[in-house]
């Protein structure tokens, strides 16, 4: 155990001893870190890049992990990693977004050729014979994504978003690799006469080249020695010797020491020396530092040697001439184009980081400081371009984006021209119309500056923004006010007070009241008054209501009695209340009343009052009621009498108030307006949701009017019912115009402008909100312009040459020492100084003029010093003057000089002429049209900038027009002039017309018809009716009728109470009993009936059509009079109500009761009656009836737009009857909610069109087929049944033919050996400016040099080396012609679209000799349309000794080498195997042994010959037969080719007869049987021209009977 102090020392030691460990552990891993910094032990490792997010487009972040990681493979701390080093962990990126389908795409280019497949290891490649038809191959594209707008290249996962990347590599067939097809051999060359040794040579040319890996061409020629018949004597050989010239040493300047300054010249032709002499003209004086570009002329010479016809060379002076040829001449030192250093590197195209992809680019140019001379090298590239990298520290590039105004108001009189160009207005205008606005590119706008919109939003160019534009126009709608639609007038009410709750005065109204069906819709709808009222007298707001009881008898059961009435208070409004408001005291309880006894007269109760007659009293009558009551029964003796029939009836008047109503009226509500009362009441957001500036007032008036009269004092309307004048309302806000900054001004060039025309610059600004609500009005000026200043005018650059140099020869010493010669004459050269200068002839770099011109004048000519022996001549004279007549010619002259008048060589004219003549130009000129006529273009009318919306009403589409027709304009040689000389326009005119399209031709609506049912819902019709159709593209009619009408059906509901049939009383009733004592029993009484019309107040009658025919009243009826002595009963109560379920097992009851009993005891009727309650017989159900939806209605000032659809609502019985509304509103039946909603009808727009764009330039500079065009756009497609838009949106009209002048060169001229038989030379050729129409071919026209400009200065297109072979000499032919276009096919098949064609250039050997130093042969191809597919097929000669020719035919006849299969070639060798070794036997054409003529042939079984055996008699036709000599007789050769592969044979091996010739015998047979008896029956009948049957030839078979055959 521890004591605690020895505890306490280990606690403080093991401590001690932890911190110490954790200071080592990081002393070491320190130490540790810094080894590995210092090793570089850790690197860098990069995740993968995440997915792209953030905005859209080029804004977008990828972030990515990083880690640190040693060389060991583990992570360690990122500080162990070399910060300088390290990775970027985010980048921007393009996040690619739906909308950006409209500006990627993938672009695919053409398949590129077919190659064969790469075989795999280890596999060997098909060998050619293996191939049948093709072989596989597989074929390339190139696949990338692009933008659309400006064709740059980006990444390809932008387009992989949208669509997955197309395939770049598919399977191919190659066809089978095919040989080089060459011509059949020519004729062998002829071999001349003499006896030394000689060789002719035959050639072929080649038809194909070998393609897809065939053989190569064969040689193309073929040499054999000349058979002579005998060798020449030895030294007697007949040769020949030919001059030969060698090729022209390169030019070289002489040395030194070849110039004797003592003299004496040393010929020195090495080119070691660095020394040089520049020789000056003629002085040549040395000039070791020779100026920059100054002209060197130095020398070339050559060799010349004699050469036998046998290839060998021969002593010189064995082909001596006369003239020797030249072998040393004057020429121009080549010199290099030179071009000064490269100037620095443009900076980079982009400037900062843009969303393109695409890297920016950068440039650098040379200048030409001299062109090539002497054959130099010609000029570099002097332009160069490369791609720069865009650097991550540029700042992002704006970005721009498409901004819009606020759309314009809404135009509905644009649509409404369309439809009817005479359409002008005539009130408010509504429903559908175009509104426009304004779409510019602006600079996007970063969050940070959004409050600064105003400054930056300037537009700026359109390209700048990608993507489809925002549309500029749309269809929009003003809304059409419709009024009110308002129910009947309600019967009029009491009397009443102004105000029942303080009644004053004894003076009061009767109302009547109607209710809103539909309220008005728009600011200006309106609504009919509801109220109508008139003054009364009496005014009560309460009366009593009575009901009478039955009339119980006082004493016993008749006599007089009393009925009880019953009183009820009620209010203006029908309530019950209570009986203390009723003013007068309530009536009395009792009435008294009688009951008729047994004799008494009986009379039924009073009807109820019927209808008021009239609705108001006028001066004419005033209304009336009646009511009655008829006699039930008569009296007896000592009964009651009956009174009289004057009270039967009672009458009282009814509705005596004028017909002078009182009504209020009220004025449209005027405009929102501040009112200081209502400011604490302001408010930031309206009822509507829309931002309001406060709550205003609105006022309108309100003032009493009297019907028929017009307005009266206002105290005459009742107050009560007085509309409110004054209403609260939003206040709009204020609006300010808001116009964008100008735009940049446009640039002025940097480049100078040719002439002197004035360049002008521009800047625009767009209205983006206009003024409202007495906001801050727009400014005047939109649009500035100004005049560019410090243009500078580009300078005009032209060539000016110096003199020629006087003519520089052979420096003499060099002369001299080659020639011999020293006669300062022959062929030199001249050179001038061409400078470049400007209009003010200062000098200028040739750059600037080599920029203006075509080329360069030359520099350097040749030219000749006469020698003594020379034609000498002076200079030409001017040409002759013209006259007026074109048919004249103008010459010019020169003449022998010197002594050169005496030579007789020089006399020659046709070497040297004299005089030259030529035609006079003449100034007649011919036109011809050219092409077809352009399309019609109608004139052009001011073109003003409009804002607004341009739709195609502004210009003119159709009518009177002109068409063109070019004119090619020539002189009267034919050659093309410009053809001003003939037309000032170039063109023929004519007028033409462009028909204008015609609408469909409606007529207006016709007005509603009635509605189809007088009660409850019906259709109402109207119709419009075509009055012309439509033609030349007009808009087309809509679906018509047969009778070319269409229609327009809407619902339509009728009160059924509106037309009611109203009843009088019954009359008496007449007794039918002719007895006249009897004055009782059965009769019949009548009334009248009318239909009456409850709207109109009058109360007149209507025709009885209007009222519902089915419920029409019974104009008479059966009735009786009761004898005094019978039972009276009163008539039956109404049945009592059945329960709205009808319930079969309900019953409904009626009663009625005792009037008068009988005298006698009898018993009287029934007083109650009980039914069921029987659906659609007594009981009836109700329910709410909906129509369909109307058409979309219009209001009549619209033609399109919002409008309204409609539906009605009736009530309708179970059993379908139609009743009155009522009836279900009584029953509380659930009401549909909706009976109008809103409709759009499509506005009908006729296809708007931009303006026409300028001409284009001409497709072509000069010469035909050039063409000119202008494009139009389609603003707004058509909709509806608008006009369509035309096809047409492209207009062209052919160019002027204007001249085209072009330098041609010449043919080659045969090759120029300057005084050589042989050897190495030169072919020149002209260059000569012609003038043609676009095309040059043989009809071009030579013309003056001048027309073409400065000729192109380039000596090698008109000088180049040639040959010509010496006898004895291995030498090429000329080309062979062009084989025919001929395209590679599979089964006849065509395998591509252009063709091939091939020529050939083969050697021909002179001798043997020499066949080693022979060039090799030439092969060109080239492509070619409307080629044709060949086919190659083996041919063969019939065998002749067994043997025959085979060779390969191409399809057309021709025969070729190459083409054919190797592998089907025939064979030309045919052997009998095994061979034929019998005496008298040989092998027949038929590959089988046979004997000889005389013998025949005894066979093995096996069916080979065995022997020849000698026929005896050999001349007998039967040996013969057996002989197959005999058999073998001469046939057609064709014939026995054809069969050669098969053949009848008669006997099998072993001698016996076949089966089949027994077959073939007795088919024979049955054959002549039918022939004789198809002959009798043709013979039986004989018919007119009936031909002769064949003969048929037998078939004679040979055979003896010798079975040992």
């Amino acid at each position: 155990m521890f004591s605690k102090g020895n505890l306490a020392v280990i606690c403080w030691l093991w401590r001690s001893m932890r911190k110490l460990f954790l200071l080592l552990s990081l002393l070491l891993s320190h130490a540790a870190h810094l080894e590995g910094k210092k090793d570089n032990q850790f690197i860098w490792k990069p995740g993968p890049w995440g997915r792209c997010t953030g905005d859209c487009g080029p804004g977008g972040v990828q972030s990515r992990a990083l880690w640190c990681f040693h060389l060991e493979g583990w992570t360690g701390h990122l500080s162990n990693c070399d910060e300088s080093n390290r990775p970027p962990k985010e980048r921007s990126c393009f996040r690619v977004c739906d909308w950006h389908s409209d500006l990627f795409q993938w672009e695919v280019s053409d398949w590129h050729h077919c190659v064969l497949v790469p075989s795999n290891l280890g596999q060997a490649r098909p060998r050619t014979a293996e191939c049948v038809t093709a072989q596989h191959g597989l074929q390339h594209r190139a696949v990338r994504c692009i933008q659309k707008l400006n064709r740059t290249v980006v990444v390809n996962e932008i387009c992989e978003h949208f669509a997955p990347q197309p395939p770049t590599e598919q399977a191919c067939l190659i066809p089978c690799p095919r040989d080089c097809v060459v011509s059949e051999f020519s004729q062998w060359s002829e071999c001349s006469r003499g006896c030394q040794r000689q060789l002719q040579h035959r050639i072929r040319a080649a038809i194909s080249p070998p393609l897809y890996g065939g053989s190569q061409c064969p040689n193309l020629t073929e040499s054999r020695a000349c058979d002579t018949p005998m060798s020449c004597p030895l030294g007697e050989e007949e040769y020949t010797f030919s001059l030969k010239v060698g090729p022209w040493s390169k030019c070289r300047l002489p040395h030194l020491k070849e110039i004797s300054l003592s003299g004496r010249t040393v010929l020195d032709f090495s080119s070691d020396s660095k020394e040089r002499v520049t020789f000056r003209h003629q002085s040549y004086k040395p000039h070791h530092h020779p100026k920059p570009w100054d002209l060197e002329i130095g020398y070339q010479t050559r060799q010349v040697w004699c050469t036998r016809s046998d290839g060998r060379n021969a002593v010189l002076s064995l082909c001596m001439q006369d003239s020797f040829p030249l072998t040393v001449q004057s020429c121009i030192m080549p010199k290099d184009c030179e071009t000064t250093e490269w100037s620095s590197w443009s900076p980079c195209s982009k400037t900062c980081r843009s969303e393109s992809l695409s890297p920016g680019f950068r440039s650098r140019s040379r200048k030409v400081k001299h062109v090539a001379i002497g054959g130099g090298k010609e000029c570099p590239e002097l332009l160069e371009k490369e791609a720069c990298i865009v650097e991550e520290l540029l700042q992002p590039c704006h970005r721009y984006s498409w901004r819009t105004s606020e759309w314009k108001e809404c135009q509905v009189s644009l649509l409404l021209e369309q439809q009817d160009p005479r359409w002008h207005v005539t009130g408010p205008v509504c429903g559908g119309g175009i509104q426009t606005r304004d779409v510019y590119c602006a600079q996007s706008i970063p969050a940070s500056t959004i409050q600064k919109a105003k400054e930056v939003s300037r537009p700026v160019k359109k390209t700048l923004c990608l993507g489809p534009a925002p549309s500029a126009s749309q269809l929009c709608n003003i809304p059409c006010s419709t009024d009110c639609i308002v129910s009947s007038w309600s019967d009029w009410g009491l009397c009443i007070h102004e105000n029942c709750r303080d009644p004053q005065g004894r003076k009061g109204f009767r109302m009547r009241r109607r209710h809103v069906l539909m309220e008005s819709t728009g600011s200006a709808g309106h609504c009919p008054h509801l109220v109508e009222s008139i003054p009364c007298e009496d005014p009560m707001c309460y009366r009593w209501l009575v009901s009478e009881g039955i009339c119980i008898p006082d004493h016993g059961k008749c006599g007089l009695g009393h009925r009880v009435l019953k009183a009820i208070c009620q209010n203006d409004q029908g309530e019950d209340v209570s009986g203390s408001l009723c003013p007068a005291s309530p009536p009395p309880e009792r009435m008294a009343c009688e009951i008729p006894c047994r004799m008494d007269c009986v009379l039924s109760e009073w009807t109820e009052w019927s209808s008021c007659s009239q609705s108001c009293s006028n001066k004419n009558s005033d209304g009336k009621q009646t009511r009655s009551r008829t006699i039930l029964a008569l009296a007896g003796e000592g009964g009651k009498p009956c009174p009289p029939s004057q009270a039967l009836q009672e009458y009282r008047s009814c509705n005596d108030h004028s017909c002078m109503q009182l009504y209020w009226e009220t004025l449209p509500w005027g405009p929102c307006s501040e009112d200081t009362l209502v400011t604490a009441l302001n408010a930031t957001i309206g009822w509507n949701g829309e931002a309001t500036c406060g709550v205003g007032i609105q006022t309108r008036r309100v003032f009493c009017v009297k019907s028929h009269v017009g307005q009266v004092m206002t105290k005459r309307c009742p107050d009560s019912t007085r509309p409110e004048t004054v209403r609260p309302c939003l206040l709009p806000c204020k609006k300010d115009c808001i116009v964008t900054a100008f735009s940049e001004w446009t640039p002025c060039p940097r480049s100078c402008q040719p002439g002197n025309a004035t360049v002008k610059q521009s800047r625009y600004r767009i209205i983006i909100q206009e003024a409202a609500n007495g906001g801050q009005e727009c400014p005047d000026t939109l649009f500035e312009e100004r005049e560019c200043e410090d243009i500078s005018l580009c300078p005009m650059y032209r060539w000016k040459p110096q003199k020629w140099s006087p003519c520089i020869l052979v420096p003499e010493s060099v002369r001299q020492g080659i020639m011999g010669s020293s006669e300062p004459c022959g062929k030199g050269v001249q050179t001038r100084v061409v400078s470049c200068i400007s209009d003010d002839n200062q000098s200028a770099e040739v750059m600037e003029c080599l920029k203006q011109t075509n080329g360069m004048p030359p520099l350097v000519q040749e030219c000749a010093v006469p020698c003594r022996d020379d034609c000498t001549f002076t200079f030409w004279s001017r040409f002759t003057p013209c006259s007026a007549n074109c048919e004249t010619s103008r010459s010019r002259r020169r003449q022998l000089t010197g002594k050169s008048r005496k030579k007789e060589k020089c006399q020659d004219s046709d070497l040297y002429p004299l005089i030259e003549t030529e035609l006079c130009p003449c100034d007649v000129f011919i036109s011809q049209p050219y092409g077809n006529w352009s399309d019609c273009i109608l004139p052009e009318g001011r073109r003003e900038p409009q804002r607004g919306f341009r739709i195609q009403g502004d210009g003119k589409e159709c009518g009177k027009g002109v068409r063109f027709r070019a004119i090619a304009c020539s002189d009267k040689n034919g050659r093309p002039v410009d053809p001003s000389h003939c037309s000032s326009s170039g063109y023929i005119q004519e007028e033409c017309v462009i028909p204008c399209p015609f609408d469909c031709k409606l007529s207006d609506w016709s007005s509603w018809g009635s509605c189809s049912s007088s009660c409850g819902i019906g259709v109402r019709i109207r119709s419009k009716w075509l009055k012309e159709k439509p033609y030349n593209g007009g808009r087309p009619c809509p679906r018509l009728d047969l009778k070319n009408q269409v229609h327009e059906a809407v619902p339509c509901y009728s009160e059924c109470n509106q037309y009611s049939w109203v009843v009088e009383h019954w009359s008496p009733c007449k007794i039918h009993n002719e007895l006249r004592s009897l004055r009782c029993g059965g009769g019949t009484q009548s009334r009248k009936i009318r239909c009456m019309n409850a709207a109109d107040g009058e109360g007149g009658a209507v025709d009885n059509s209007l009222c519902n025919q089915d419920e029409i009243p019974p104009e008479t009826q059966s009735c009786s009079l009761l004898c005094p002595s019978e039972c009276v009963m009163s008539e039956w109560g109404p049945w009592s109500k059945c329960p709205q379920s009808c319930d079969p097992h309900s019953m409904q009851r009626r009663t009625r009761h005792l009037l008068r009993p009988p005298l006698n005891s009898r018993t009287c009727a029934e007083d109650s009656q009980v039914r069921p309650c029987l659906l659609n017989e007594n009981c009836f159900q109700f329910q709410y009836n909906l129509t369909e939806w109307s058409t979309c209605q219009l209001s009549e000032n619209a033609t399109c737009g919002q409008g309204v659809r409609t539906r009605l609502l009736s009530c309708v019985r179970s059993d379908g009857k139609p009743v009155g509304v009522d009836q279900c509103e009584q029953r509380n039946l659930e009401k549909p909610q909706k009976v109008s909603i809103h409709c759009l009808v499509e506005c009908v727009v006729n296809c708007q069109l931009s303006g026409w764009t300028a001409w284009t330039e001409c497709s072509k500079t000069c010469g035909h087929g050039g063409r000119m065009s202008r494009t139009r756009f389609i603003i707004m497609p058509t909709q509806g049944e608008g006009r369509p838009c035309p096809t047409e949106l492209t207009q062209q009209k052919t160019c002027p033919v204007t001249p085209c002048y072009s330098w041609v060169l010449g043919n080659w001229s045969t090759c120029k050996l300057e005084g050589g038989d042989c050897g190495e030379g030169f072919q020149i050729r002209s260059l000569s400016c012609v003038v043609h129409n676009g095309s040059v071919s043989d009809l071009a026209i030579s013309v003056d040099d001048a027309l073409c400009g400065e000729m192109p200065f380039q000596d090698s297109i008109l000088k180049q080396p040639c040959s010509v072979p010496c006898p004895g000499d291995c030498h090429l032919t000329e080309w062979s012609e062009w084989s025919t276009c001929e395209l590679t096919c599979i089964n006849g098949r065509s395998f591509e679209t252009m063709g091939r064609q091939s020529r050939s250039r083969t050697f021909i050997v002179q001798s043997f000799e020499n066949q080693d130093s022979c060039p090799q042969q030439v092969l060109e191809t080239r492509p070619c349309t409307g080629g044709k597919c060949y086919h190659y097929t083996w041919k063969a000669s019939l065998w002749n000794n067994n043997e025959r020719t085979v060779w390969c035919q191409r399809s057309d006849g021709i025969n070729v080498t190459g083409g054919c299969s190797p592998q089907a070639r025939p064979a030309a060798i045919r052997q009998c195997n095994p061979a034929c070794r019998k005496p008298f036997s040989y092998c027949t054409q038929g590959g089988v042994c046979g004997c000889e003529k005389g013998y025949i042939e005894i066979m093995r079984s096996n069916g080979f010959l065995d022997y020849c055996m000698k026929v005896p008699g050999s001349d007998d036709k039967k040996a013969d037969a057996k002989n197959l000599a005999g058999k073998n007789r001469p046939v057609n050769s064709k014939i026995h080719d054809i069969f050669k592969g098969w053949s009848l044979q008669a006997l099998d091996p072993d001698g016996r007869v076949k089966i089949w010739v027994y077959g073939v015998s007795g088919g024979g047979f049955l054959i002549m049987i039918f022939l004789v008896f198809t002959s009798y029956l043709l013979c039986k009948k004989p018919k007119p021209h009936q031909s002769t049957p064949p003969q048929q030839k037998p078939l004679t078979l040979a055979y003896d009977g010798d079975l040992d055959m």
